[in-house]
């Protein structure tokens, strides 16, 4: 039996993201479920806040199977009744250029585009040049060079070099009136991805203490106060204010 872990998941839709997935983590051992979620690719948006931010848009799919995951290791994981709906919905994209793929098969493919889209995010390969076609070199795995065509969740590396210089020489074939150097336009739905993960905090909110309701009296009933203490409290709280004598000291008789 796989012990219990002090740590509780909460999977929620994001707020403002239509397929972005938010977990909300609680208790001593929260950490645990953080590192397990953070290898998942997902992303920290605040303390104990993670958000999965796709641009394949299967981010109840994949929160689904985080879920079974955290629950396999003995974390308790919730999920929102909203969330729950969009993990049981089944759903395929319209016009999708490959319409003899099964479900799974589109999950695959999809995922796959997720997976270079990672790596491009966190600066593995550079990013593309071109819009729809790049050409890239991964900085820590031997150099390796790739052909990449499609974006979002249909882009595909179509094809490996072993050196930057032979994917240059055959992407600058094909693409050669296009081809420049930098970063390509950032898409809308990578856009999106990036602005769901970016950083809120829904638990640091501090509720105020509540203060008592001022109450009205009648002005005869007021107490009178210490106006110079009053005074003084006010001068000492403010440096903009000075406190000068009407008349000099000297002609108080």
């Amino acid at each position: 039996m796989t012990p219990a872990i002090d740590a509780h998941v909460r999977l929620e839709t994001h707020p403002t993201h239509p397929s972005a997935v938010q977990a909300v983590l609680t208790g001593s051992q929260a950490h645990v479920a953080l590192i397990a979620l953070e290898s998942a690719e997902w992303s920290v948006a605040a303390t104990n806040v993670l958000v999965l931010a796709r641009i394949d848009h299967e981010e109840p799919h994949w929160a689904k199977d985080a879920a079974e995951r955290l629950r396999a290791e003995g974390i308790t994981v919730e999920i929102t009744p909203r969330l729950q709906k969009a993990m049981n919905e089944e759903w395929t994209w319209a016009n999708y250029p490959m319409p003899w793929c099964t479900r799974s098969e589109i999950l695959k493919v999809s995922n796959q585009a997720q997976q270079i889209h990672d790596d491009i995010r966190h600066g593995h390969p550079p990013h593309p040049r071109p819009r729809a076609v790049a050409v890239g070199t991964y900085l820590h795995r031997s150099s390796k060079s790739v052909y990449l065509h499609g974006e979002n969740h249909l882009r595909q590396i179509a094809d490996t070099f072993g050196s930057p210089a032979e994917a240059l020489l055959a992407f600058e074939k094909i693409h050669a009136a296009a081809m420049r150097p930098g970063p390509a336009p950032l898409t809308d739905t990578e856009r999106a991805a990036i602005a769901a993960r970016s950083v809120f905090d829904v638990t640091t909110a501090k509720v105020q203490p509540s203060r008592p309701a001022p109450e009205t009296v009648p002005v005869y009933l007021a107490d009178a106060g210490d106006h110079d203490a009053l005074l003084e409290a006010f001068i000492d709280s403010d440096g903009e204010w000075q406190k000068w004598h009407a008349f000099p000291i000297e002609s108080a008789g």
